[in-house]
C-alpha cells in the first residue's frame, strides 16, 4: 500500500537520506521539503508531535541543545513551539505528513507502521561520522547540498 508523503528534512542530512531511501523502497512517493526554510507557525507545527512529551519534540543533536542553551525537559508547550518556529534546527526530524497522519522522528510509531516501515536499525540518530559545519547553520544560512 503505497502513498504520497510530504517529508520535511534538513538538506544534506545523512540520516534523512537513509529514511527517504527506505520509504521509497516501500513504494512511497515523497514530496521533499526543506524543514529549515518552511514557513512554520506554532499552529501548523503542533500536530506533528501528537501526544509525545514536549521534550521528545526536539532534535537532541541541535547545536543549541548540545550547548545547553535550550533545555527541552524544562519547557512548556507554547515556549517549545515558539523556540522551534524561530529556530527549526531544534525540531526532531523528519516531519512526515500523509493520509495516515503526521509524525516526527523516525522511530517505531503507528504512522511508520501504517507506512509498512519495519526498523531493523537505528535510522533516527545522527549518522554523520565527523564534524560538519553545515549542522550548525541557521535556516537562513543553510547552503543547498
Amino acid at each position: 500500500m503505497s502513498t504520497t508523503l510530504v517529508f520535511y528534512e534538513k538538506p544534506g542530512c545523512i540520516s534523512n537520506a537513509k529514511q527517504k531511501s527506505l520509504l521509497e523502497s516501500l513504494g512511497h512517493s515523497l514530496s521533499i521539503r526543506n524543514l529549515l526554510s518552511e514557513p512554520w507557525t506554532a499552529e501548523r507545527l503542533r500536530p506533528f508531535f501528537g501526544d509525545r512529551p514536549v521534550s521528545d519534540w526536539f532534535n537532541p543533536t541541535a547545536p543549541r541543545i548540545k550547548r545547553g542553551e535550550v533545555r527541552p525537559i524544562e519547557l512548556d508547550e507554547p515556549t517549545a513551539l515558539s523556540l522551534m518556529v524561530a529556530d527549526p534546527l531544534l525540531i526532531r526530524r523528519p516531519l512526515i505528513e500523509c493520509a495516515f497522519g503526521r509524525g516526527c522522528g523516525f522511530e517505531a510509531s503507528p504512522l511508520l507502521e501504517a507506512l509498512g516501515v519495519r526498523l531493523d536499525e537505528d535510522l533516527q540518530s545522527c549518522s554523520k561520522t565527523g564534524p560538519d559545519p553545515h549542522c550548525d547553520l541557521p535556516a537562513a544560512e543553510e547552503s543547498p547540498r
